[in-house]
């Protein structure tokens, strides 16, 4: 099976669960990520460490457009995290939503969402990876807006949906950059040119920025963080997918896909580190404010893509293998805890962890699940996590970072410790406080649908902790594909008495600490309402608010209502737009004069200027519409004398007509025939029409002064009489060869006599009463 045709597959399912979800089961949808997961296992297996799976669809073969895909180590344990994670968020918002008409839409919806993250991943070509990264988005954006009828549904769906593509309108820009002065959008050829040592200078920050900034919306890098935690409002297996597997984990991918390119760049370090790092401390400070488990979980998800993104900045083969472990560690746990969170929503109905206790006896399947996966998001052995915390502190250590980024993130990682205490410790076995009540009586394991996904996750984080070679293969090539070289990813559980143990220990010393002292301290940081009032949620809405005032302030600026002022706008902006080309671009050429002595041609352009600024200081529309007809016929003469005859009379004619026909309806117009325009408006006006006149001008210099091209002239030389039987060329032109154009020009003018005849019978009914039908009843209302 080809990477195309399972991406097609995916997208190809939509309806099938839409289907499903109304008239079926709505479990059975999870036969969709289930098989494009052994789907990607099998292709998986031909994919070592630089070795790639690269497949080529053609498009638009005739604009030469074709779509590339790739499946390397990194998109191949992507691939398996998004259809494996997949497939147990299916099962289990099967069992947690509730059968009403929104869930086939929210099946399909969420189909829709996987598929553009494949697409995404697998891409090989910018640009339709681009088109992907939209779709997530666009995805995302209906999925957290699962309830459109609640406010904070509508605006944390809005929040995404604008700070994710604003992003990507960044990323597009700095994707054009890298692609127009690569000469490719490929990846793989942009890995192979070897185009990073070449960005160097303003040119190279300039993408990196770009690209960067995109890359940070998405996956919600300070201080673009805020719409994560507001994205809580949709429904939990939402969040478990996207926080675990899929969206906010594609700015990673991105950064990691192009660290080869771009990691020359003198500011790829520096930049990374510091956003990750600020990303990895504001995260850790919200959770600790927190006691709804879905928003504490999600700033930690906060604080491991800080981790990742810092992990990806430091250009180490260390903190390389580390990323890609992390990677998959916060997968599994993260997941596996989202849906902990929403089973105890769903059976206990709330997920306040401040009045949650004592469910392990009522609930000891999500218990034990809880425990093992939040064993390994706070990095204790035997779990995946403790490898993974270890080679942070390895990575970090090695590339000698400062010491303000390490004591970052061992502060980060003992806060880790402290949600694994909140979600373990204290909903489990704490004692449950009094004001639970009744609550607690309610309190069961959900059905298998439910349990079994993250019961897996769990389990696959104890298998991978207790046996790390069983994904070495899989980690060493996602390693070699980001670090641009051959990794050989040696992981186990024991290294002995090393530094990073030592650091370990410290961090779960101090998360213990900070566990014990929990509820003091998050009052007092829910306390600090300057992090409400002016943080960046509260940023957003000052941008929002800003943006809106400008755009009133525009809008009144603009649209004024007269068409006087339209055109004026217009034309000026169309006239300065070209005249700036023209010098920008050197385009301009004088062309020579040649004068036989004081001929008529020197004559009529002066009066030509001379009806002109009549036009400009005429006080009345009468006055205006005779001294516009002069300067038409000036202009009707200007071709005769040039040698065209039948333009000269047809302007001639054109013209008288104008005149006629403006006149009679200024004669019937309501209002005063005088130009009520002020002085400053007549100049304003003035100097448009010059600088409107002065474009035409250096436009006909610069077309004057250039080699006349006689090709077109003789073909119509040529072809006029053996094709079209005529000899007058211009007859021929205009009847034969431009016969279309010419019908339009009559359809045009005959439109406009129309209206003119139209405009001259409604004289006669100007003074006629108007009879209403009420007039005609007896006794109808006057």
């Amino acid at each position: 099976m080809t990477l195309f045709s399972l991406i097609l597959l995916s997208f190809l399912a939509t309806p099938i669960a839409y289907l499903a979800a109304r008239f079926w089961n709505p479990a059975a949808i999870a036969l969709v990520p289930a098989l494009l997961f052994l789907g990607f296992s099998a292709l998986g297996q031909d994919v070592t460490q630089l070795n790639a799976i690269v497949q080529h669809v053609h498009w638009i073969p005739s604009l030469g457009i074709t779509l590339s895909f790739q499946l390397d180590g990194l998109s191949l344990i992507f691939s398996l995290l998004i259809t494996g994670i997949g497939t147990a968020i299916f099962l289990y918002a099967s069992a947690y939503l509730p059968g009403n008409w929104r869930t086939p839409r929210f099946f399909a919806t969420l189909t829709v969402f996987m598929a553009s993250m494949l697409g995404a991943v697998l891409s090989d070509d910018l640009l339709s990876l681009l088109v992907f990264w939209e779709l997530t988005s666009l995805s995302s954006f209906m999925l957290i807006g699962y309830s459109p009828e609640q406010a904070d549904s509508r605006r944390s769906a809005q929040q995404g949906l604008l700070i994710t593509v604003a992003g990507g309108l960044a990323m597009l820009a700095g994707i054009v950059l890298l692609g127009t002065f690569a000469g490719t959008y490929r990846i793989s050829e942009l890995l192979a040119d070897g185009v990073g040592s070449s960005l160097t200078g303003s040119l190279g920050t300039g993408i990196l920025i770009l690209i960067a900034f995109g890359a940070f919306s998405k996956s919600a890098q300070f201080p673009l963080h805020s719409w994560l935690a507001n994205a809580m409002v949709a429904p939990t297996p939402v969040s478990a997918y996207l926080h675990s597997a899929t969206m906010v984990k594609l700015g990673v991918y991105l950064m990691a896909r192009l660290s080869p390119v771009l990691s020359d760049v003198a500011l790829w370090t520096p930049l990374l580190v510091s956003v990750g790092a600020l990303t990895m401390l504001c995260g850790a400070i919200l959770a600790l404010r927190e006691t709804d488990l879905k928003r504490i979980l999600a700033y930690t998800t906060i604080v491991s893509l800080g981790t990742l993104i810092t992990l990806i900045g430091i250009d180490h083969p260390t903190a390389t293998t580390a990323m890609v472990i992390f990677l998959m560690v916060h997968a599994l746990y993260k997941a596996c805890l989202f849906m902990v969170a929403g089973i105890i929503d769903h059976s206990v109905g709330t997920r306040d962890s401040a009045i949650l206790g004592g469910l392990a006896r009522a609930m000891p399947i999500t218990a034990a699940i809880a425990c093992v996966a939040s064993l390994s998001m706070a990095g204790l052995p035997p779990l995946l996590g403790f490898i993974g915390k270890e080679l942070i502190y390895e990575a970090t250590l090695s590339a000698e970072v400062s010491y303000a980024v390490l004591a970052i993130t061992i502060f980060a990682n003992a806060c880790m410790v402290v949600v694994a205490g909140i979600i373990a410790c204290r909903c489990f076995f704490s004692q449950p406080p009094q004001a639970l009540g009744q609550t607690h009586e309610k309190a069961h394991d959900p059905s298998i649908l439910m349990w079994i996904g993250p019961a897996a996750l769990a389990g696959l984080g104890l298998i991978f902790g207790l046996i790390p070679g069983v994904a070495a293969v899989l980690m060493s090539a996602a390693a070699s594909t980001v670090q641009g070289q051959a990794v050989d990813v040696q992981v186990s559980l024991w290294h002995g008495f090393t530094p990073m143990l030592a650091l370990s220990i410290f961090t779960v010393a101090c998360g213990v600490g900070i566990y014990l002292s929990w509820p003091r301290l998050q009052g007092w940081l829910k306390s600090l309402d300057i992090i409400d009032r002016h943080g960046p949620d509260a940023m957003y809405d000052s941008v929002l608010e800003g943006l809106a005032r400008l755009s009133t302030w525009q809008t009144n600026l603009i649209q004024t209502g007269s068409l006087r002022h339209y055109m004026a706008m217009s034309v000026g902006i169309v006239a300065l737009a070209v005249i700036t080309t023209i010098f920008i671009h050197d385009a301009f050429v004088l062309p020579p004069l040649h004068t036989d002595g004081f001929r008529l041609e020197l004559v009529l352009p002066v009066l030509l200027i001379g009806a002109s600024i009549m036009v400009l200081r005429s006080h009345s529309f009468v006055q205006g519409i005779i001294s516009a007809g002069t300067v038409g016929f000036g202009v009707a003469v200007a071709f005769l004398l040039g040698g065209a005859p039948d333009l000269a009379f047809t302007q001639f004619s054109v013209e008288a007509l104008s005149v006629v026909i403006l006149l009679a309806v200024i004669g019937h117009m309501p209002f005063r025939s005088a130009d009520a325009r002020s002085r400053r408006q007549r100049g304003r006006d003035a100097v448009i029409s010059v600088i409107f006149g002065l474009m035409f001008v250096l436009m006909m210099f610069s077309v004057v002064a250039l080699p006349f091209n006689e090709s077109l002239s003789d073909f119509f030389r040529e072809a006029s009489l053996p094709l079209a039987h005529g000899r007058n060329l211009v007859n021929v032109i205009i009847v034969d060869f431009r016969a279309l154009d010419t019908l339009g020009e009559i359809t045009v003018l005959a439109l406009a006599a129309l209206s003119a005849v139209a405009v001259f019978f409604s004289a006669g009914h100007r003074d006629k009463p108007i009879v209403s039908k009420l007039d005609a009843i007896p006794g109808g209302k006057q």
